[in-house]
């Protein structure tokens, strides 16, 4: 019976790759830094930090598999520890893994990698240039160029290199939770700009599919997560305004005025947004999906 690793194995993507596993009946090591009450008793957790290399050394013995979800994300708003975790936690994950024989490792990276984009560049590709616009784009990206070297080393251990866009599903809470409360409040939505550009999501089940299927097929590469069905931002928050029926609308912004403003309050401490989001959220920004479809058998969900 293989053995996969999960870092961050009790966020919100690492409790569903988990849960998927051990209904495969793979064995499951969940290691993070605080437990999860609600975490499924058929796996074994490890309380061990991504930046202790002992500890790692430790507990990756006997791994067939590593899923490396640790990170810190944008809503932290960490500052230098974004590069401690996501740059130097990532290589301690390679290094130690290495060491052990894990036979390939699946590195969830980000879509912030690619910065704040123009409608010219979509569809986003493997392709495409990566200049990220703020500091947590530059950890992910720091961190994937580290996968990024072993994997393109013929005499390296196998690696992918997931990036996904928006994430949703049941329990997604982070930035959505914002949301889901003013729109249950009846409170109007206000958007950067009028909401016309082109936003895909990605749902959890198929960033838990991709960052299996990579893994127990060997399968190195890039590979761009998202829906194969996408709209307009405006178009997904006005229907779950209908859905929801308690009076909420969706109000759009003058681009330069509103970024501006939540860059100052960003500044100031006094925004819920961190800079990806206000950076980002205004622009046009999907992948092209063609590849995972074709390496891996991939199918997204709803497809």
């Amino acid at each position: 019976m293989e053995m996969h690793l999960i870092t961050g194995g009790n966020g919100f993507l690492g409790g569903f790759i988990a849960r998927s596993l051990l209904d495969r009946g793979a064995i499951v090591r969940i290691i993070d830094v605080v437990d999860d009450p609600k975490r499924d008793p058929r796996s074994d957790f490890f309380k061990v930090d991504v930046l202790d290399k002992e500890k790692m050394l430790q507990v990756i013995k006997g791994v067939d598999y590593v899923h490396h979800n640790a990170a810190l994300v944008p809503l932290k708003k960490a500052g230098d520890r974004f590069w401690l975790v996501n740059v130097d936690g990532t290589r301690t994950v390679l290094e130690t893994a290495k060491s052990a024989g894990v036979k390939h490792l699946s590195h969830m990276s980000s879509s912030a990698i690619f910065g704040s984009i123009n409608e010219h560049d979509c569809p986003i590709t493997d392709k495409t240039p990566t200049h990220p616009a703020e500091t947590y784009g530059r950890s992910k990206l720091a961190g994937e160029r580290i996968i990024q070297q072993e994997m393109e080393n013929p005499q390296g251990m196998s690696c992918s290199i997931i990036r996904p866009r928006t994430i949703v599903g049941s329990e997604r809470l982070g930035i959505f939770q914002i949301l889901f409360e003013w729109i249950s409040e009846g409170r109007n939505i206000y958007i950067i700009g009028n909401g016309s550009n082109l936003f895909q999501f990605a749902h959890v089940d198929d960033l838990v599919d991709v960052s299996i299927e990579s893994a127990i097929q060997h399968k190195r590469g890039f590979f761009n997560i998202g829906t194969d069905r996408y709209r307009t931002l405006r178009e997904d928050l006005e229907e779950l305004c209908q859905i929801a029926n308690t009076g909420s609308r969706i109000v759009g912004l003058p681009v330069s005025l509103a970024s501006g403003s939540l860059w100052l309050l960003d500044k100031l401490k006094l925004s819920p947004l961190a800079p990806w989001h206000y950076l980002s959220y205004h622009k046009p920004f999907y992948f092209d999906i063609s590849k995972p479809i074709a390496e891996l058998g991939w199918k997204p969900v709803g497809e």
